[in-house]
């Protein structure tokens, strides 16, 4: 393996409660269990001697051409190697569990064909438990399989003929060749929390290349089933379909809590500090989720999202003191303590990496304004005990809207009076009003009304800069930050109205490089970080879907056309785009890949409608 694969080398497989990424060399260098924020297995990713790996790959010396993609409509991941003596591939894949109950035991399984001619393998299983940090046991079997035991977590390696395990230390290695239409599989199965480790099969029975045929199958229809719910018939069918996928696969299925990204301390830019933990479920993210899964017609993720938003507006408890936090584990648990791992070199050296996240306890008012977003999609928010958790946290957004805060790029450079974070507390209070007139629901309308009003006059007042001709990030600067772009999508003002086109064009000359976009110019306005950063991708699609509102229909097609060029070899998107087009930062992003669902469906309504005009 190399020592760190471009961001962007990678695909990912996942069962619902936890996920792997894979370079497309074959090697599985990112795998936390049993859920999304647990330690690592493998962790090379952040450190490529000490994190630990599994490689499965064709042992011919550099000479096989290498080729990666997903068995359409599916999660499962094909990794092709073109050599001179044969074509051969390796197939990954995590059986769904889609299960309400949190799971011990999860399942990779790496399965290996050959499809032309005959290939050698080479099969290296190097575990590191706990980022790294925990030193672990090797048990052969009688069956042949292998048990690492570490720290409360046991990795049970398993596989079929002609595979041989080898020994080497506390890893294991293998070497195999197979002929046209042979198989082989690998299976690595983790199981957490058992006193004094495993025994028995840990793993279940030794697997047999049937039993891997018929998971494989299930897994298929799995993914193939789920995918009948989607009402989505546009242009962009293959890239919304992925961009589905991947929020399905990073959302947490016990409890319906999505996590921004599978991953943790990847750099947005090489050799710098910002370096975060993603592994969470932000309020303002996945309430944006759910949204672009709505409009897609995948309700019951929806739903299942909106009982866990009840329940946190219900159990209060934050760390931030407040009604709602920024963000939470998946299982609801507010305390995300942030710890430095020194003994992790990071990705290309881009140290420090983080585990858990300090902004946990920041002030972000938008969030109440994006739960309310979330919620205002339902019939029913939850019945009249949800309604009044509700309604007692607009109560009380009434009287501390109006204050600075953090704003929803957590920078950590000091409170401001963010125009985004008024924008969103604006959204609060009219879906409330909303809601409560809909649902013939008890609440302090007049309360309530007068705070919506008052929060527009006074971004209208203080949020627009008479010289820029535009709203700015904040009421005591004349910086742009695009996180505004969302102002016609929420409905504050029309996507044609005057001073929001005014505020278009200003982003255009400013933040717009090349169809990407720029969150703000941290130069302008420091944020309390070093270092710079990439264009972001949320942004950039929200751009699309503006210019599309707008009736920029040229452009917008174009700019979405650019922004398709910047996914990778299987349509995942990190979280930025740095200076060379290399994707930065944790991997995939959920932001990103709801962006791209949100922008696809602007165009395309946009286009129909124009298309109609002019027949």
């Amino acid at each position: 393996m190399t020592d760190y694969p471009p961001i962007a080398d990678h695909g990912i497989v996942g069962d619902l409660q936890t996920a792997a990424l894979v370079a497309s060399d074959g090697t599985v260098d990112w795998w936390c269990t049993p859920r999304f924020d647990s330690p690592s297995v493998f962790a090379s990713l952040l450190d490529s001697d000490r994190g630990g790996h599994c490689r499965l790959a064709a042992d011919v010396g550099g000479e096989a051409t290498v080729r990666q993609l997903y068995l359409p409509d599916t999660a499962i991941l094909i990794t092709r190697f073109m050599a001179p003596g044969g074509v051969g591939e390796v197939i990954d894949f995590m059986p769904p569990d889609p299960s309400s109950t949190p799971s011990a035991r999860h399942r990779l399984i790496r399965a290996v064909r050959v499809v032309r001619g005959s290939m050698p393998f080479e099969l290296l299983c190097k575990p590191r438990f706990d980022y790294g940090r925990a030193p672990h046991d090797l048990s052969s079997l009688d069956d042949g399989s292998v048990l690492f035991r570490g720290p409360g977590t046991d990795l049970h390696l398993q596989v079929t003929a002609p595979i041989t395990l080898h020994p080497d230390g506390t890893d294991v290695s293998a070497r195999f060749t197979l002929q046209a239409g042979e198989r082989a599989a690998v299976v690595l199965t983790t199981e957490t929390g058992s006193a004094g480790g495993l025994s028995g099969r840990p793993g279940g029975e030794s697997p047999s290349t049937d039993a891997v045929l018929a998971d494989f199958d299930a897994c298929s229809t799995f993914w193939l089933n789920w995918l009948r719910a989607s009402r989505y018939r546009g242009r962009w069918h293959e890239m919304v379909t992925r961009s589905a996928i991947t929020l399905k696969l990073l959302t947490y299925a016990p409890t319906g809590a999505p996590i921004a990204a599978a991953t943790m301390g990847l750099p947005e830019q090489i050799g710098g500090e910002r370096n975060w933990d993603y592994r969470y479920t932000w309020v303002r993210d996945a309430s944006l989720s759910v949204r672009s899964l709505i409009d897609l017609g995948f309700t019951a993720e929806a739903n299942a999202f909106r009982r866990w938003l009840r329940e946190r507006l219900d159990a209060g408890g934050t760390a931030s003191g407040e009604p709602l936090q920024i963000m939470y584990r998946v299982d609801g648990e507010p305390h995300l303590t942030e710890e430095v791992l020194d003994h992790l070199e990071g990705y290309r050296r881009s140290a420090p990496v983080r585990a858990g996240n300090a902004a946990a306890d920041q002030i972000q008012l938008d969030i109440y304004g994006e739960a309310a977003y979330a919620l205002a999609q339902a019939q029913d928010i939850g019945g009249i005990r949800g309604w009044h958790a509700f309604a007692r946290v607009v109560d009380w957004l009434t009287d501390n809207w109006d204050r600075p805060d953090e704003g929803i790029w957590e920078t950590r450079g000091g409170r401001q009076n963010f125009t985004y974070s008024r924008l969103m507390t604006w959204v609060a209070f009219d879906r409330a009003v909303k809601l409560a007139t809909a649902h013939s629901r008890p609440g302090d309308l007049t309360r309530w009304l007068g705070a919506r009003d008052e929060v527009l006059r006074q971004i209208v007042e203080r949020g627009w800069n008479v010289e820029r001709r535009a709203f700015v990030q904040h009421y005591d600067t004349d910086v742009l930050d695009a996180s505004l772009l969302l102002m016609p999508k929420v409905g504050f003002v029309t996507p044609d109205d005057p001073d929001w086109l005014s505020t278009l064009d200003a982003m255009d000359g400013e933040l717009v490089s090349d169809s990407l976009v720029y969150r703000y110019d941290p130069g302008a306005s420091p944020d309390g970080l070093r270092g710079s950063e990439g264009t972001f991708n949320l942004c950039s699609f929200l751009y699309v879907e503006a210019l599309a509102r707008a009736g920029r229909l040229d452009q917008a097609r174009y700019s979405f056309s650019k922004m398709l060029t910047y996914a990778n070899h299987v349509g995942l998107f990190a979280e930025e785009i740095g200076p060379s087009g290399e994707q930065l930062g944790n991997f995939p992003q959920a932001f990103t890949h709801l962006s791209l669902i949100d922008a696809a469906i602007a165009l395309d309504e946009e286009l129909d409608r124009a298309e109609t005009r002019a027949h």
